[in-house]
């Protein structure tokens, strides 16, 4: 892999179709019915756009599991979602806010969807980009998650 390709990144945040099924109340990862709630603006991020959602929108608290599949590594916690529909968040760059977690959790992922451990680390938010790419050079990862301290998911970071 070049240099240039290694530092390109794909952030996203949960697909669309998810989050549609979860606005609609279907079940989620705990086989629950979504909470439905009303932001109290104080850091409640939306995993679809990724963006804070403000004081008083409608929101939905949830469980949520970001594999495909059950396996060990499979973990499942609680995450927030816009109520009302919101631009799905795919960019090269990681949402602005991101730069005020202290400390993030990030780690790499194996194309088996296990945790690789000699990539896990609490990163301040500036450095969640530097640490993605120093991450993904190493080409036995597949993927990377980002989370908060409480190791709540926030979003999914691909090689570009």
């Amino acid at each position: 892999m070049t240099e240039n390709i290694i530092n390109r990144l794909r952030v996203r945040g949960i697909a669309t179709e998810q989050a549609v099924s979860l606005r609609k109340l279907e079940p989620d990862a705990n086989g629950q019915t979504p909470v439905e709630m009303i932001s109290d603006g104080k850091s409640n991020p939306c995993r679809h756009c990724l963006g804070l959602i403000a004081k008083d929108d409608a929101m939905l608290l949830l469980a949520y599991r970001p594999f495909d599949a059950l396996q060990p590594y499979a973990e499942t916690g609680p995450i927030f979602l816009h109520r009302d529909v919101c631009t799905h968040y795919d960019s090269n760059t990681m949402p602005a806010w991101f730069d005020y977690f202290d400390p993030a959790i990030i780690r790499g992922y194996g194309e088996n969807h296990f945790i690789r451990y000699d990539t896990g680390n609490a990163v301040r938010g500036k450095d969640l980009t530097t640490a993605s790419q120093s991450i993904l050079q190493d080409e036995s990862v597949a993927y990377v998650h980002i989370r908060s301290k409480f190791n709540c998911f926030q979003c999914r970071v691909d090689r570009a």
